[in-house]
């Protein structure tokens, strides 16, 4: 009987470590995963790459471009030109990332509010197409594939 008690044990606590070992293979949540100073490694305006990280051929120049969402709800944005804004950033669902109450509130903006699609996102990767036009570029719609370095 006392081995039969042991026996159970025992498979009880292989059977809770194998649960527990599946559950690390989970990732974080976006949330989690967002809140990271980003730059730019690519940009697209109108679906044309405009910019590459190292690249010698750039049309714009995307180095000064950052996404700091390290300090949540709070949010960086700088744009290609070095302008930066301060403001809010929210996750209404897990590929929607919305900036608000950017001040100063951003060329051709009159509510401060940028919305971006995530794309996909990983430990150092994110991809991000903006959902309104960019005055700024010229009325683009831009994609952006950021990396935390």
């Amino acid at each position: 009987m006392r081995k039969t008690h042991h026996i159970a044990f025992l498979s009880l606590l292989v059977f809770l470590g194998a649960l527990m070992g599946c559950s690390g293979n989970k990732p974080a949540p976006v949330s989690e995963r967002i809140a990271k100073i980003w730059t730019a490694s690519k940009v697209d305006e109108n679906k044309i790459t405009v910019y590459t990280k190292g690249g010698a051929s750039n049309v714009r120049n995307y180095t000064s471009f950052k996404l700091d969402l390290s300090q949540a709800p709070t949010v960086k944005y700088t744009e290609f030109d070095g302008n930066t804004f301060v403001g809010k950033y929210s996750l209404p669902t897990d590929n929607r990332l919305v900036l608000t109450d950017l001040n100063p509130v951003p060329t051709g903006l009159t509510t401060g509010t940028i919305e971006f699609t995530i794309n996909s996102i990983d430990d150092n990767n994110l991809s991000l197409s903006r959902t309104t036009t960019s005055q700024k570029t010229g009325g683009t719609l831009n994609d952006y594939t950021l990396t935390n370095p």
